[in-house]
């Protein structure tokens, strides 16, 4: 398993957009977490208790870019499909996400999500991943502008 510290945790980035937040840069925060598609799902579901987070981002070994999501749900559909986590790699339960960009209008974040039941999604720019758009950050970032 291998940990990448990227940034400061989600709790500690700032809870509140800027108030003229146009992009998902504007709302995004920094993965502090990350797995990789070859990883043990038990060992993903470690990290997610202990990061007290509810998704980790799958990155790419090779890239660094996103290559989807794993989330309670997923590791919840395993288990209950009778799957052991300590048999099952990541990539077999992951989610795969469409990426934002930096310069994705919070309009088009907050679409995406809700027409997909998103939660999360990853945000790449030229050297991979490099942060996570929330869908409470999306939507008060919504009604605090009146605007994406």
């Amino acid at each position: 398993m291998k940990q990448i510290r990227i940034g400061v945790a989600a709790q500690e980035s700032s809870p509140h957009p800027r108030s003229a937040a146009a992009t998902v840069a504007d709302v995004m925060r920094t993965p502090l977490t990350t797995v990789q598609r070859s990883d043990h799902a038990a060992a993903a579901a470690y990290l997610m208790k202990h990061a007290a987070t509810t998704a980790l981002m799958v990155v790419d070994a090779q890239t660094g870019r996103p290559a989807g999501i794993i989330t309670e749900a997923d590791v919840a559909h395993a288990i209950a499909d009778g799957k052991d986590l300590n048999d099952v790699r990541v990539h077999a339960v992951m989610t795969t996400r469409p990426a934002l960009t930096a310069t994705t209008s919070i309009r088009d974040a907050a679409e995406i999500m809700t027409a997909r039941h998103f939660r999360h999604l990853p945000v790449a720019g030229n050297v991979g991943l490099v942060g996570v758009a929330d869908i409470t950050d999306v939507c008060r970032a919504l009604i605090t502008t009146g605007k994406g």
